[in-house]
């Protein structure tokens, strides 16, 4: 069954530098320009193809959508632009809701597998759910490249249909560690973690990194609202900065609680957590908040911004310009002749080329080698760009 798309709401993303004196509220002068080889969905615009589709399959509805939103957009953009240029071969890009829950997503997808015009997947968006039906996909041999799920665990399993189109947790967490002490300069930071695949598992990452700088943690719930017993506790310790290991919907009344409790450490949150319903959500907590990410600013991406503001109606969010990305890959696939889902397996598995965010060449893991990591802070209420980590 085709999940009907949602109104997509705004999801825009933004970043600071740690004493920078710019006064540059987009972080422009840091954020890459597009490569003059960046792959284009448009092609050569004479492609011949019929009959083929292509699935962004991961949340559009529920807790922590916005993510799975921006990325929608970005592979709907790609789409767009290539069929206005390729009146001949006309791709469809169905859309399925996972609502991000581990336990909806193996039913999803298993319609998804159901439809034989599908050769390749964009998604899913969360680790949690990857991690529910990754398998799924492997078995019907359809290819899958997520542009958001970082646990490294997720390219262990064996899969031969899982790629990823941005670093790990394996190269997250040691970058979010770095960007603490040796950018904030903490020495004592409080690593907080949700009940997720994610955050477990990105919590472990950025503590083994600490190593001894790691001098407090705890754990909280998804849908968890009330934060006392764990404020309390960072309050008590006095860490110099909080890492929290989570998405936005928690993140944002943790962060706010926070600050109504009057904790001054740095509050630094993930890829899951840099959205703006986090600022939504923690109110005057969001200016001391900082956010790591496996996502490039799109900052410079001059054309992409404009032609997404233009066609979506909303600016570029976490994760949009891979979303576009790993979609363009797929349809270059397409315009060269791939009509089925073997060949589409096998075109990604060999895929070398320059992307908008960066260069797309796997090992057989389905893991990039390419993966950089950047930090954003919160500024006059917008997240913007505080430079490249690792």
């Amino acid at each position: 069954m085709l999940a009907a798309a949602a109104t997509l709401a705004l999801g825009a993303c933004a970043a600071r530098d740690e004493g920078s004196t710019s006064g540059n509220t987009t972080g422009s002068a840091a954020a890459p320009s597009q490569a003059a080889d960046a792959a284009n969905p448009r092609g050569d615009g004479k492609a011949v193809c019929s009959g083929v589709s292509i699935a962004y399959a991961g949340t559009i509805n529920g807790a922590s959508a916005a993510l799975g939103q921006n990325i929608l957009r970005g592979a709907d953009l790609a789409v767009k632009q290539h069929n206005e240029a390729n009146p001949n071969c006309q791709v469809t890009l169905k859309q399925f809701d996972t609502e991000g829950k581990p336990d909806r997503a193996p039913g999803i997808v298993t319609q998804v597998i159901s439809e034989p015009d599908i050769i390749g997947v964009v998604g899913l968006p969360f680790s949690g759910e990857s991690k529910a039906a990754g398998n799924l996909f492997n078995q019907a041999g359809l290819v899958t490249i997520t542009p958001s799920a970082t646990n490294p665990a997720l390219a262990t399993n064996g899969w031969k249909t899982f790629f990823r189109g941005m670093g790990n947790d394996s190269v997250q967490g040691p970058a979010a560690a770095k960007f603490l002490t040796d950018t904030l300069k903490a020495n004592k930071v409080c690593v907080i973690e949700d009940d997720s695949e994610y955050g477990i598992g990105l919590a472990n990452a950025v503590k083994q990194a600490l190593g001894s700088k790691a001098s407090c943690s705890d754990k909280v719930k998804t849908g968890q609202t009330d934060f006392s017993a764990v404020v309390n506790k960072i309050s008590t310790e006095s860490p110099d900065a909080i890492f929290y290991s989570g998405y936005y919907p928690e993140a944002g009344p943790f962060a706010q609680q926070l600050n109504d409790k009057g904790v001054t450490a740095k509050f630094v949150g993930p890829d899951g957590v840099k959205d703006n319903e986090f600022l939504k959500g923690a109110g005057g907590g969001a200016t001391n908040a900082y956010f790591t990410c496996p996502c490039v600013p799109e900052d410079n991406f001059k054309d992409f911004t404009a032609a997404f503001k233009s066609v979506e109606g909303a600016d570029p969010g976490t994760y949009s310009p891979e979303g576009y990305d790993v979609t363009t890959i797929f349809l270059k696939g397409i315009d060269s002749g791939i009509k089925d889902r073997a060949a589409m397996l096998n075109y990604v598995k060999n895929y070398d080329g320059q992307g908008l965010t960066k260069k797309f060449k796997w090992n057989d893991k389905g893991e990039l080698s390419d993966t950089p990591v950047w930090s954003y802070r919160v500024e006059n209420g917008r997240i913007v760009n505080n430079g490249q980590i690792s």
